[in-house]
């Protein structure tokens, strides 16, 4: 049976008519508040775009970093990772037929980051926190910069999304490897090596093929979620880090001159933020991929044995690709740029490709497709990683980084369009292809409002980032203020392209709320009146 077919029969067999289960519940609670925080992300996103521009007098410079400082960790964590958990809570248990291990501790997490990410952005907002790159700051700190009250806030806020990241990973494992009462005791280290990927590697050099205990889509989200783990504790020992100086400082102990290398902390932090910007991400949204296409296609996925391998592998580089962060340093030491930031970062082209091409082969074996939602969504976001992964390509190159380090390149065709493109459409071909399984067969309010989201998210998307980068290879700097300067030109168009991005999720968020009402959107905080037992396939 297709994995199609599993999802249609599942809704048939699952679903009850007039009332959510507590999974569904629990998983769009986790969409809503993400498409929340991502209308957060978006307008301040267009706050900084129109600063740009020209100078807006109710902002002002210290608003201005205080809002650069906390957009994309509210779009990462608020956002995304909302989503994504929301999503994967969901599916892997719904593809394994069997129950969530605990949709309580899912609660947990789902509540965790709705409230850590507030504090964080409100701390910001409020105390106008801005040290850019947030948690990357090579101790000593000069505490004369911000209010450390608002630090140690803006951190704490940072902590709970981490315990609740780490409540999803709990909850991932356990529910792949434990045995639902009354069943038949399932091997939890076979299903282990089988979510590693470890299943794939032995069927390539095997003549005897065995049969992989858990699906591809589970097998990724699994091998994603061991680089999540290890984000959340090196981000939340970070934190812990910055919080012992910020409390100190608050009882009149300054600890600024303290022996912390500076060298060091840089390479513990990109090493863990890489886990998700290299790592995470690209197994993830490969991941997704797949399921996405064997959904639309109703087909196997092609050289299912090879994308398995490929996951592992995967883990490998991501593991040690964090150099390229780090090649203008003059203190990182020249292997580390060469090995980790060139040769490694290099690789990356190829294990994405092998996903890409994996993806496109399979959708080709499904001809003739309908032009669907879930279908378009996924070509932007195939399209969205062509052109990012390149440029981030291009800048782990030793001399094309003196160039472009410290310029908009880097968060234009690099960043943006990776996240705002890639991952952002393929994020939206999930919703939109599980929003009738969620809830129980709704259709869509209108089709024009979804096809005005296509191209408007699409073209603003790939707008914003070429506006960009144009400016950066112009000599443009981040993190930098150009109101009414030499680069207007650029960033007035950038503007324009993030009102495109802004009016297309206007319309999307619209689109949804119509389609299951606003009595249905309150709806989805209420309790559920089924059981877990409920989930159960019949």
């Amino acid at each position: 049976m297709s994995i199609k077919e599993t999802f249609m029969n599942g809704e048939e067999g699952l679903f009850k008519p007039n009332s959510l289960t507590p999974m569904q519940k629990l998983t769009l609670r986790f969409v809503v508040v993400g498409l929340i925080y991502y209308a957060f992300a978006v307008i301040e996103g267009m706050m900084m775009r129109i600063y740009e521009v020209t100078p807006i007098a109710a902002i002002g410079d210290e608003q201005f970093f205080a809002i650069m400082t906390a957009h994309p960790l509210v779009g990462i964590f608020g956002s995304t990772y909302s989503i994504v958990f929301g999503a994967f809570l969901f599916l892997v248990p719904f593809l394994m037929k069997k129950p969530l291990w605990s949709i309580k501790l899912g609660n947990w997490t789902l509540w965790l980051i709705a409230i850590g990410t507030f504090i964080f952005w409100f701390s910001g907002f409020i105390s106008h926190y801005s040290p850019l790159y947030t948690l990357y700051w090579p101790l000593p700190a000069d505490f004369s910069q911000f209010s450390v009250w608002g630090g140690t806030f803006f951190i704490l806020g940072i902590a709970l999304v981490m315990v609740g990241t780490a409540f999803f990973v709990v909850n991932v494992f356990k529910t792949i490897t434990y045995t639902p009462e009354g069943w038949e005791k399932q091997p939890a280290g076979a299903l282990i090596k089988s979510a590693l990927g470890l299943s794939g590697f032995r069927n390539l050099f095997s003549k005897k093929k065995k049969e992989h205990l858990v699906s591809l889509p589970v097998a990724a989200i699994a091998r994603g979620t061991v680089d999540t783990a290890l984000n959340a504790g090196i981000i939340l020992f970070t934190g812990v880090l910055i919080l012992v100086y910020m409390v100190a400082e608050l009882f009149g102990t300054s600890l600024k001159h303290s022996a912390v290398d500076a060298l060091l902390y840089k390479n513990w932090f990109w090493w863990g933020l890489d886990l998700i910007a290299d790592g995470l991400v690209l197994i993830f949204v490969a991941g997704t991929w797949y399921l996405l296409a064997t959904m639309i296609t109703g087909k196997k996925l092609f050289m299912e044995n090879i994308a398995r391998a490929a996951l592992f592998v995967e883990m490998v580089v991501s593991w040690t690709v964090w150099s390229h962060h780090l090649m203008s340093d003059q203190a990182q030491p020249g292997i580390l740029k060469i090995l980790s930031g060139e040769m490694v970062t290099a690789f990356e082209l190829i294990t994405q490709g092998l996903a890409f091409f994996i993806t496109l082969v399979t959708l080709w074996s499904g001809r003739p497709l309908k032009m669907t939602n879930p279908l378009k969504f996924l070509l932007g976001g195939l399209l969205g990683f062509a052109l990012a992964v390149p440029a981030g390509i291009m800048q782990a190159d030793l001399g094309l980084n003196r160039i472009l380090h410290n310029t908009q390149w880097i968060v234009g065709p690099h960043v943006h369009v990776a996240i705002l493109v890639g991952l952002t459409m393929t994020l939206y071909s999930a919703i939109y292809i599980l929003l009738p399984i969620l809830t129980n067969g709704a259709k869509l309010y209108s089709q024009k409002l979804a096809d005005f989201h296509f191209w408007t998210h699409l073209l603003g998307g790939i707008g914003m980032g070429a506006f960009m980068g144009m400016a950066g290879l112009n000599g443009m700097l981040r993190r930098t203020v150009y109101s009414n300067g030499e680069f207007a030109p650029y960033m007035i168009l950038a503007a324009l392209s993030g009102a495109l991005l802004l009016v297309g999720f206007l319309a999307f968020f619209y689109n949804i709320v119509m389609t299951v009402g606003l009595n249905g959107v309150i709806g989805i905080f209420m309790p559920a009146k089924l059981k877990t037992k409920d989930l159960l396939p019949s």
